[in-house]
Protein backbone atom coordinates (compact mmCIF):
# COMPACT_ATOMS: atom_id res chain seq x y z
CA UNK A 1 0.00 0.00 0.00
CA UNK A 2 1.50 3.16 -1.48
CA UNK A 3 0.93 6.31 0.88
CA UNK A 4 3.45 8.66 -0.53
CA UNK A 5 1.07 11.29 -1.14
CA UNK A 6 -0.61 11.36 1.69
CA UNK A 7 2.35 11.42 3.71
CA UNK A 8 3.41 14.06 1.48
CA UNK A 9 0.03 16.18 2.06
CA UNK A 10 -0.39 15.49 5.46
CA UNK A 11 3.32 16.67 6.13
CA UNK A 12 2.09 20.35 4.58
CA UNK A 13 -0.69 20.49 6.76
CA UNK A 14 1.37 19.59 9.94
CA UNK A 15 4.17 22.30 9.04
CA UNK A 16 6.97 19.32 8.99
CA UNK A 17 9.60 16.70 7.64
CA UNK A 18 7.76 13.67 5.82
CA UNK A 19 9.46 11.27 8.88
CA UNK A 20 7.80 12.87 11.99
CA UNK A 21 4.40 12.09 10.03
CA UNK A 22 2.68 8.84 12.01
CA UNK A 23 0.05 6.80 10.48
CA UNK A 24 -2.69 4.81 12.27
CA UNK A 25 -1.81 1.00 11.64
CA UNK A 26 -5.81 0.09 12.09
CA UNK A 27 -6.53 3.32 10.12
CA UNK A 28 -4.65 2.82 6.74
CA UNK A 29 -7.71 2.08 4.31
CA UNK A 30 -9.47 5.26 5.37
CA UNK A 31 -6.11 7.47 4.69
CA UNK A 32 -5.46 5.56 1.56
CA UNK A 33 -8.91 7.18 0.01
CA UNK A 34 -8.19 10.45 1.33
CA UNK A 35 -7.11 12.30 -1.30
CA UNK A 36 -7.10 16.06 -0.50
CA UNK A 37 -5.99 18.63 2.28
CA UNK A 38 -9.45 19.12 3.56
CA UNK A 39 -9.67 14.77 4.15
CA UNK A 40 -6.30 14.57 5.69
CA UNK A 41 -7.13 17.55 8.20
CA UNK A 42 -10.42 15.29 9.14
CA UNK A 43 -7.95 12.26 9.46
CA UNK A 44 -5.78 14.34 11.59
CA UNK A 45 -9.14 15.60 13.69
CA UNK A 46 -10.09 12.49 14.43
CA UNK A 47 -6.46 10.85 15.68
CA UNK A 48 -5.47 8.44 12.50
CA UNK A 49 -2.76 10.68 11.02
CA UNK A 50 -0.46 12.01 14.22
CA UNK A 51 2.85 13.94 14.37
CA UNK A 52 6.18 12.42 16.06
CA UNK A 53 7.02 14.19 18.95
CA UNK A 54 10.45 16.41 18.09
CA UNK A 55 14.04 14.55 19.36
CA UNK A 56 15.13 17.16 21.74
CA UNK A 57 18.46 17.57 23.67
CA UNK A 58 18.37 16.51 27.04
CA UNK A 59 19.52 19.82 29.77
CA UNK A 60 20.33 17.06 32.33
CA UNK A 61 23.56 16.79 32.09
CA UNK A 62 24.08 21.07 31.83
CA UNK A 63 21.97 21.04 35.12
CA UNK A 64 24.42 18.74 36.83
CA UNK A 65 27.18 20.76 36.15
CA UNK A 66 25.96 24.33 36.79
CA UNK A 67 24.62 22.63 40.16
CA UNK A 68 28.70 21.77 40.53
CA UNK A 69 29.72 25.08 39.90
CA UNK A 70 27.05 26.43 41.78
CA UNK A 71 28.94 24.50 44.85
CA UNK A 72 32.59 25.36 43.39
CA UNK A 73 33.56 22.04 41.49
CA UNK A 74 34.89 22.31 38.01
CA UNK A 75 36.28 26.06 38.55
CA UNK A 76 39.99 25.03 38.54
CA UNK A 77 43.19 26.43 36.64
CA UNK A 78 42.26 23.62 34.12
CA UNK A 79 38.83 24.73 33.32
CA UNK A 80 39.40 28.66 33.19
CA UNK A 81 39.91 30.42 29.91
CA UNK A 82 39.99 33.79 30.14
CA UNK A 83 42.66 35.70 32.50
CA UNK A 84 41.99 37.21 36.11
CA UNK A 85 40.07 40.24 34.67
CA UNK A 86 38.29 38.77 32.10
CA UNK A 87 36.75 36.20 34.32
CA UNK A 88 35.53 39.00 36.52
CA UNK A 89 36.03 42.58 35.75
CA UNK A 90 38.09 44.77 38.03
CA UNK A 91 35.37 47.09 38.34
CA UNK A 92 32.44 44.35 39.38
CA UNK A 93 34.63 42.75 41.68
CA UNK A 94 34.88 46.85 43.45
CA UNK A 95 31.58 46.42 43.04
CA UNK A 96 30.36 43.52 44.80
CA UNK A 97 32.99 44.58 47.71
CA UNK A 98 31.30 47.89 48.23
CA UNK A 99 27.98 46.68 48.64
CA UNK A 100 29.39 44.17 50.95
CA UNK A 101 31.10 47.01 53.22
CA UNK A 102 27.75 49.61 52.63
CA UNK A 103 25.27 46.98 53.73
CA UNK A 104 27.23 46.21 56.83
CA UNK A 105 27.71 50.07 57.75
CA UNK A 106 24.31 50.47 56.81
CA UNK A 107 23.27 47.75 59.68
CA UNK A 108 25.71 48.83 62.61
CA UNK A 109 23.90 52.47 61.99
CA UNK A 110 20.26 50.97 61.72
CA UNK A 111 21.23 49.19 65.24
CA UNK A 112 22.94 52.46 66.34
CA UNK A 113 26.28 50.67 67.04
CA UNK A 114 27.89 53.64 65.87
CA UNK A 115 27.73 57.53 65.62
CA UNK A 116 26.37 59.37 62.15
CA UNK A 117 30.04 61.29 62.17
CA UNK A 118 31.40 57.91 63.02
CA UNK A 119 29.44 56.37 59.69
CA UNK A 120 30.44 59.54 57.83
CA UNK A 121 34.11 58.68 58.33
CA UNK A 122 33.88 55.07 57.52
CA UNK A 123 31.73 55.57 54.20
CA UNK A 124 34.44 57.83 53.15
CA UNK A 125 37.28 55.32 53.90
CA UNK A 126 35.36 52.30 51.99
CA UNK A 127 34.69 55.22 49.09
CA UNK A 128 38.57 54.86 49.02
CA UNK A 129 39.61 51.63 49.38
CA UNK A 130 40.72 51.76 52.72
CA UNK A 131 38.88 48.09 53.69
CA UNK A 132 40.20 44.96 52.53
CA UNK A 133 36.67 43.39 53.87
CA UNK A 134 33.76 43.54 55.90
CA UNK A 135 36.00 41.52 58.81
CA UNK A 136 38.91 44.71 58.35
CA UNK A 137 35.83 47.62 59.02
CA UNK A 138 34.78 45.47 62.36
CA UNK A 139 38.17 44.98 63.20
CA UNK A 140 39.07 48.72 62.67
CA UNK A 141 36.20 49.72 64.74
CA UNK A 142 37.45 47.91 67.63
CA UNK A 143 40.90 48.92 67.35
CA UNK A 144 40.01 52.88 67.28
CA UNK A 145 36.81 51.86 70.08
CA UNK A 146 34.91 53.51 68.03
CA UNK A 147 31.88 51.32 68.58
CA UNK A 148 28.61 53.40 70.92
CA UNK A 149 28.65 49.98 72.82
CA UNK A 150 30.19 46.70 71.94
CA UNK A 151 28.16 44.68 69.64
CA UNK A 152 25.96 41.22 71.32
CA UNK A 153 27.42 42.83 74.79
CA UNK A 154 24.21 43.56 76.17
CA UNK A 155 22.56 40.12 74.70
CA UNK A 156 25.21 38.01 76.02
CA UNK A 157 24.97 39.34 80.07
CA UNK A 158 21.57 38.69 80.32
CA UNK A 159 21.99 35.50 78.50
CA UNK A 160 24.46 34.91 81.31
CA UNK A 161 22.71 36.31 84.02
CA UNK A 162 19.66 34.13 83.39
CA UNK A 163 21.73 30.71 83.65
CA UNK A 164 23.65 31.77 86.63
CA UNK A 165 20.62 32.69 88.33
CA UNK A 166 18.81 28.95 87.43
CA UNK A 167 22.11 27.39 88.60
CA UNK A 168 22.21 29.07 92.21
CA UNK A 169 18.27 27.77 92.24
CA UNK A 170 19.25 24.05 91.06
CA UNK A 171 21.82 24.49 94.16
CA UNK A 172 19.57 25.38 96.72
CA UNK A 173 16.94 23.03 95.94
CA UNK A 174 19.35 20.67 96.23
CA UNK A 175 21.00 21.17 99.44
CA UNK A 176 17.06 21.23 100.68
Amino acid sequence: MKLKTQKRIAAKVLKCGLDRVKFDVARLNEIKEAITKSDIRRLIGMGAISLKQKHGISSYRANKIRLQKRKGKRKGPGSRKGTRHARLTRKRRWIQKVRVQRGFLRLLKEKKLITTQTNREIYTMIKGNVFRSKRHIKLFLEENKLFKKKPFEKSFSKTNEKSLSKTNEQKSLAKK
